[in-house]
């Protein structure tokens, strides 16, 4: 048995307990986990705003090294350090083979529908995301995991299978921000504060951050943020301000709300870009006049797992965590247990401290 927190239903609290987890059959991989991040996806899941079979063990966001692999497995052996990939690509349907869009993969989430372990009491349990990451150990496919570059820290590596991965992604992939240009982002959590870093290793002149929870300004600094505002109906005009009064070349929404993702877009300039990177609810409206597209001549698009290829990116970001330029340490603000996950979620609805991460032992 494995000790593990279960989602029993949609909007159920948290539940700690005990999985039966198999061993890996053919094509599958277990890896014991070393740390989990616990993610704001994870909030969505359970509340209902993203689709989750459930009873299911949640938790995306993992480390870990790999105990046993299933027949027919060769990326990766018993004792390997992995990074756990909840999108893993297929690499055949139309967008992984024609648009070279591995982030747009159709299949990438068909794991989460299939139960993958059974709870104490012998109900079929489905894996948050495909990875099940709230767990002491976990079974996933061979394309679930990813090889952990050398010199990354395990426990901290686990950021980078989303937190990170997603915030270097939408500055370098979807709002593609330039050396000396500026950029505004909406809301300091993990993923925020990744996007804060990101924009500071790619030169921004100007990173403005922006969140309702006072106590993350000396976060967003620390990361590298060189103007902090408290979020407000004035907000858009004051980031017009402090970039000369033409709006930041690009921002970054990490709070999945009709009104930041307004506010964002009104903080850049004409011919700004904004990525939005939170998840909202379907029933939230964000609205345009059809004359303020034309004259302001923004683009605003979404942005999924950071527009990235984590094959690709992986590699990268672990060499910007051997240099020095980026600090995983500065995101997690709670080294917590397993059994710490709900006040976690309550944390995250209060707008409390940026990244915790689950550190089994």
């Amino acid at each position: 048995m494995v000790r593990a927190v279960v989602l029993p239903a949609v909007k159920a609290p948290l539940e700690p307990g005990e999985i039966d987890l198999p061993e890996p059959g053919p094509g599958r991989v277990r890896v014991r986990l070393t740390a989990a991040g616990v993610c704001h996806s994870d909030l969505s899941l359970s509340n209902g705003t993203l689709r989750q079979p459930v009873p299911a063990v949640l938790g995306h966001e993992g480390a870990g090294t790999v105990t046993a692999v299933g027949e027919g497995v060769t990326a990766v052996a018993p004792g390997d350090e992995v990074v756990l990939n909840w999108a893993p690509a297929c690499g055949s349907c139309h967008f992984c083979a024609k648009l070279g869009e591995p982030w747009l993969c159709t299949d990438a989430n068909a794991a989460s529908g299939v139960p993958y372990a059974r709870s104490a009491d012998g109900r079929d349990l489905y894996p948050g995301l495909g990875t099940a990451a709230f767990a002491e150990e976990t079974v996933v496919a061979e394309r679930g995991v990813l090889p952990l570059p050398a010199g990354v820290p395990l426990a901290d590596a686990a950021l980078l299978g989303c937190a990170v991965l997603t915030g270097y992604g939408a500055v370098n992939h979807s709002v593609r921000l330039r050396e000396g240009e500026s950029l505004a982002v909406f809301g300091a959590g993990g993923v925020g504060l990744s996007v804060i870093q990101a924009a500071r290793i790619a030169g921004a002149d100007r990173i403005v951050a922006v969140d309702v929870s006072p106590g993350k300004e000396e976060l967003a600094r620390r990361a590298g943020a060189t103007d902090f505002l408290i979020a407000s109906d004035t907000t858009a005009k004051e980031i017009r301000r402090i970039t000369g009064g033409l709006g930041a070349d690009a921002a970054v929404e990490c709070v999945g709300r009709a009104e930041t993702i307004r506010a964002a877009w009104s903080s850049t300039r004409r011919g700004g870009r904004t990525s939005v990177v939170g998840i909202g609810g379907k029933d939230s409206r964000v609205s345009f006049s059809p004359l303020e597209i034309f004259h302001f001549a923004r683009t605003l698009s979404g942005c999924v797992y950071g527009n990235c290829d984590p094959a690709r990116d992986l590699p990268v970001l672990a060499g910007h965590v051997r240099s020095g330029r980026l600090d995983l340490g500065t995101l997690v603000t709670d080294r917590i247990g397993l059994a710490d996950v709900p006040a976690a979620f309550e944390a995250m609805l209060a707008g409390r401290g940026g990244r915790a991460l689950v550190v089994f032992g």
